[in-house]
């Protein structure tokens, strides 16, 4: 099988940054715990978590350590609780993800409605909602009954979304009756060139392949790409889930994976798909 890897994949410099983080972390403290997986990427957390580090859905009960805001951050008053509670803080939260959340709180203080263009139940937005009072979520064109009306609206947007995706939102948003309406551009570049970079290899290929965690958002969105092009792509968390009656008839594979995946993974992945 003639294997194919996009020119741009797997870590982007926010979760090399976290696992960095949460390496040197367990290497000086004893009790390390993260709220919520550190990356979405169930491979990298199972590996961590032999290495000691405590993945926590709250951190009720727990009477001391080290507290690891993972990549997609945490809001500010979650935060707060947890130096309360007497816990160590280290943060992990990806530069851009920082940045999403500080305009949500300078929107707010020069008195727009903040908006962010992202799915509701994701950590990153879930931490940008704690940023300012009653933040408006906007996934789809059919969330946008939602908005005020005559109202200041400061549109921001999940990192992970596609540019495509969002100026659409922005195109329904414009029809919309507001007063003064400011956007700022939150997109992150990397997840962009790892779109445009799957895109561009998928239409060279008879399967694709999108390698990375189920429930990432960035690797769902290089699949939802590249199956508007090629038919034939597949996202799977690794090796082990391949089924090889896909690659029937198959002479030509691309491979590319989401900013959560590690180069191991994909090597593995690349290493046996050429033996095929």
């Amino acid at each position: 099988m003639k294997v194919l890897i996009a020119q741009k994949c797997g870590f982007c410099h926010g979760v090399r940054n976290a696992i960095r983080v949460a390496n040197q972390t367990l290497d000086q403290e004893r009790d390390v715990y993260c709220l919520g997986p550190i990356i979405h990427n169930k491979d990298m957390v199972d590996q961590l978590s032999k290495n000691g580090l405590k993945t926590v859905d709250s951190a009720d009960g727990i009477p001391s350590g080290t507290m690891l805001i993972r990549s997609h951050g945490a809001a500010p008053d979650q935060i707060s609780k947890l130096k309360e509670q007497g816990l160590n803080i280290v943060d992990a939260t990806c530069v851009l993800v920082k940045r999403v959340q500080h305009i949500a709180s300078e929107f707010e203080k020069e008195g727009y409605k903040v908006v962010i263009i992202g799915e509701e139940d994701h950590p990153e937005v879930q931490a940008v909602v704690g940023c300012a009072k009653d933040v408006i979520v906007i996934t789809t064109e059919s969330d946008i009954d939602k908005l005020p009306k005559h109202t200041k609206l400061g549109i921001i947007c999940q990192t992970t979304q596609s540019p495509e995706h969002f100026g659409r939102m922005l195109g329904a948003i414009g029809q919309c009756d507001f007063s003064e309406l400011k956007v700022i551009n939150t997109l992150c570049n990397e997840a962009i060139k790892r779109q445009e970079s799957a895109v561009e290899l998928c239409k060279q290929v008879d399967i694709m392949f999108v390698l990375g965690g189920l429930d990432s958002a960035n690797t769902k969105r290089l699949a939802e790409l590249c199956k508007t092009f090629n038919k034939q792509t597949y996202h799977l968390q690794n090796w082990k889930e391949l089924d090889k009656n896909l690659l029937s008839d198959k002479k030509t594979a691309g491979v590319t994976a989401g900013a959560s995946t590690p180069d191991w993974i994909i090597d593995d992945f690349v290493k046996n798909l050429e033996k095929v």
